[in-house]
């Protein structure tokens, strides 16, 4: 009987492992943000990058048409890339540019924006990534579109380049 039942022990513990095994062959594990689009921005606050005691929180969007925020570093160097594209952005009518610090000193961010420019019509700090989180931000540059019911209609994982650009333009106008 003992034997039995070591046996059957064996028997039912291989068929759970090995199907295990099977689900986790059909999982996907790429991070995809698509459940993000359509979903309204959580609240945050953030400290100014400028000014400590000047708090940016969420209802501070809603006055723009659309916003796009922008998760940047200076130590970052797709984000010097991708610099020129948000330059160009800025110029338009339609949209702002929020600009969130990711992980950074304080300092080496404002020689950034003075040495490449400022795209940014408000531009805060996340010293310690919890912000980013929020947003389902796992590496930088990242950027999300929200309207002004701050619905997030578009994230961009990456560099924004000149294809991007265009679809961003395109987007907003």
């Amino acid at each position: 009987m003992k034997f039995n039942f070591v046996r059957v022990s064996v028997y039912i513990f291989s068929i759970i492992f090995l199907s295990i095994l099977f689900v986790g062959l059909f999982k996907d594990y790429n991070y995809d943000t698509k459940s993000l689009i359509g979903n309204k921005v959580s609240n945050f606050e953030l400290t100014s990058l400028y000014n400590t005691n000047v708090k940016i929180i969420n209802n501070d969007l809603v006055k723009n048409d659309y916003t796009l925020i922008n998760f940047f570093a200076s130590w970052c160097y797709p984000c010097r890339k991708e610099h020129k594209y948000l330059l160009k952005l800025s110029e338009e009518k339609k949209i702002k540019i929020l600009g969130i610090n990711f992980k950074d000193k304080k300092t080496y961010a404002i020689n950034f924006l003075k040495e490449l420019g400022n795209p940014y019509d408000l531009t805060a700090m996340d010293k310690d990534g919890s912000i980013s989180v929020k947003f389902g931000v796992y590496g930088i540059p990242e950027s999300i579109l929200i309207n002004k019911e701050q619905i997030i209609i578009k994230k961009f994982v990456g560099p924004i380049d000149k294809i991007q650009y265009a679809e961003l333009v395109k987007m907003i106008n």
